[in-house]
């Protein structure tokens, strides 16, 4: 695939960036999808069988994986073993003309196929090599292996699961981790920012190898609690909550509610219906309210219990009181809100379906992300190269 070609990226932040990814991990395509949505042009280096992430649940009803739609929608295929002589040629070819390489090769297998990160550095000067690993590419773990369960909890999140009304409810549920593949995507998330940061001082510094762990990407995520223990203060799932606020069951649903300042427990107290209770004098003293917010939740507790949420959502924001309701799938896909900002784009698998996908989790204001695209067959890049 000639890189140089018209693009319907052109003219997006990072139009003529190109990027080559070696991908086994949700974080490393994760890296790859958002630099794609953002106009680079990304290939996909896969094995001859396809990329494990291609055959990952979920799996829509025609057998597809609704993960690897989205991970690899915009980007281009290319069948590629850099252990054997054709694969390094390919390689070869690909990582010259890029500008970032994104790997998550285990590090006991990079030197094998010439991907460790001083051979990368000889051989191409001025490339930004990134690797994305659960603990990173150096130190005493760079060999271990973790999946999303591992990855949560040694960022420190799993601890903290389940909080609130989920531990108030299920005082005896065994930790739990994130639905989905939340550690894999705060990884991605950093390593696309470190990435961009290298690349843009490549003319000052040239190219420069990249380490990002996935673990360090999960602390970060948790960094007050990590704050909290210079005060002495260890979080855990029993106590880790607002002290009053947090999630509520409504008559037909649930909603998280959020009063940090004064101004929002005086609008709380309008949509409650300034009940007699909050009319004490005492509670206008936000140290008052911390210390009592078991008693104040048991309160909203009750009159939550006897509205529907969407009533309750409404008034709340017309007053200024931070309240969100918990909604499926299927209503954030069909949102009036997601809907006007256009997040939601129609994709096309390679069989043909046509599926809606996100865009991406940002817009630019005076460069709109085009639509997705589609998503690549397995080497496809190689059959419109000698096509």
């Amino acid at each position: 695939m000639d890189f140089n070609e018209a693009s319907p990226s052109a003219g997006l932040p990072l139009s003529g960036c190109r990027v080559v990814e070696r991908s086994r991990t949700v974080a490393a395509a994760y890296a790859g999808r958002l630099l794609a949505a953002m106009g680079a042009q990304v290939v996909m280096l896969e094995p001859e069988e396809g990329s494990a992430l291609r055959r990952a649940p979920p799996l829509l009803d025609d057998g597809e994986s609704a993960l690897f739609a989205y991970l690899a929608v915009g980007k281009s295929s290319l069948v590629c073993d850099p252990l054997t002589i054709r694969g390094q040629a390919a390689l070869a070819r690909e990582l010259d003309r890029a500008d970032i390489f994104i790997d998550d090769t285990p590090v006991r297998e990079r030197a094998g196929a010439g991907l460790d990160a001083a051979s990368i550095g000889t051989r191409f000067a001025k490339l930004v090599h990134v690797s994305v690993l659960p603990f990173g590419a150096s130190g005493a773990k760079a060999d271990w292996d973790g999946e999303e369960v591992n990855l949560l909890h040694a960022g420190g999140e799993g601890f903290l699961l389940p909080n609130g009304l989920s531990n108030e409810l299920f005082p005896d549920r065994a930790p739990l981790k994130i639905y989905g593949h939340f550690a894999g995507y705060q990884g991605g998330s950093m390593a696309v920012t470190c990435a961009l940061a290298a690349w843009w001082s490549v003319p000052e510094l040239g190219g420069q190898h990249v380490d990002v762990s996935v673990q360090d990407a999960m602390l970060a995520v948790g960094a007050f609690a990590l704050q909290r223990l210079g005060d002495g203060s260890l979080e855990h799932r029993t106590t880790r909550s607002f002290r009053y606020g947090g999630v509520f069951q409504t008559l037909d649903g649930y909603l998280e509610l959020l009063t940090l300042e004064d101004r929002q427990w005086s609008a709380l107290v309008e949509l409650l219906g300034r009940p007699a209770w909050a009319d004490e004098e005492a509670l206008r003293d936000p140290l008052e309210r911390s210390r009592r917010g078991d008693e104040i939740n048991g309160h909203i507790r009750e009159w939550m219990a006897r509205h529907r949420v969407e009533d309750i959502v409404r008034r709340a924001q017309k007053l200024g009181v931070p309240a969100a309701k918990y909604r499926t799938p299927a209503e954030v896909a069909q949102g009036e809100h997601e809907r006007a900002r256009g997040l939601f784009a129609p994709a096309r698998l390679p069989n043909g379906r046509q599926v809606d996908v996100l865009q991406a989790p940002f817009q630019f204001r005076c460069t709109p992300l085009q639509r997705p695209g589609r998503v690549p067959a397995l080497g496809e890049t190689a059959r419109e190269a000698t096509a």
